[in-house]
């Protein structure tokens, strides 16, 4: 895969990673081109089949992002750059300059989506303002349609999504616990 970078690509090197709409990619090609750089990054087929980049075509937007330095700042919510799985628009509601974007979202995502917590769209990391059976509802604010590729998505649309490494990891330790805690196969649980 290649994308066409003026921001990302100038300080890149061969082995850096490149998040594309929220997936880490690895850099395996640079050329200069314009004013920006071609990046090549090599693309797994599982990669391919559980995000939206099968569905991009040349010229398309894209959301590009450098991995998080370890003496930065951090400003936002875990993002791993590993993708859980596709989301699809289903509206976009106007209020004023803002914009309630709403996706539907498998149940084996959904289930780490909770109320005010954060999630991953394409890469973007936003705060959840509404969960429902079927999905989801995020707040887009003006900066961020006009900065990201976001704002080209319409209903129908496939985004890439990860939920909270957080609540991942505390599912995972509780289950673990649950596991330690529950009676011995063929007990009846009686003193």
């Amino acid at each position: 895969m290649e994308v066409w970078t003026k921001i990302c690509g100038p300080d890149l090197s061969l082995g850096d990673s490149l998040a594309v709409n929220g997936c880490c990619l690895t850099v395996v090609e640079k050329k200069p081109e314009g004013e920006g750089v071609v990046v090549g990054l090599d693309l797994l087929k599982e990669t391919w089949n559980r995000t939206n980049l099968q569905f991009h075509r040349p010229g398309d937007s894209v959301n590009l992002e450098r991995p998080l330095r370890a003496d930065a700042r951090l400003g936002g919510h875990f993002v791993t750059g590993h993708i859980d799985g596709l989301g699809r628009v289903e509206e976009w509601t106007i209020s004023g300059s803002d914009r309630l974007l709403r996706i539907a979202t498998p149940p084996e995502i959904l289930r780490y989506v909770i109320f005010k917590g954060s999630i991953a769209v394409d890469g973007i990391s936003l705060t959840v303002t509404e969960v429902s059976r079927d999905g989801f509802a995020v707040w887009v604010i003006p900066h961020t349609r006009q900065v990201t590729a976001l704002g080209e998505r319409k209903a129908g649309d496939a985004v890439n999504l990860e939920a909270d490494l957080l609540g991942k990891y505390a599912e995972k330790f509780v289950a673990a616990r649950l596991d330690q805690t529950a009676p011995a196969s063929g007990s009846q649980g009686k003193p």
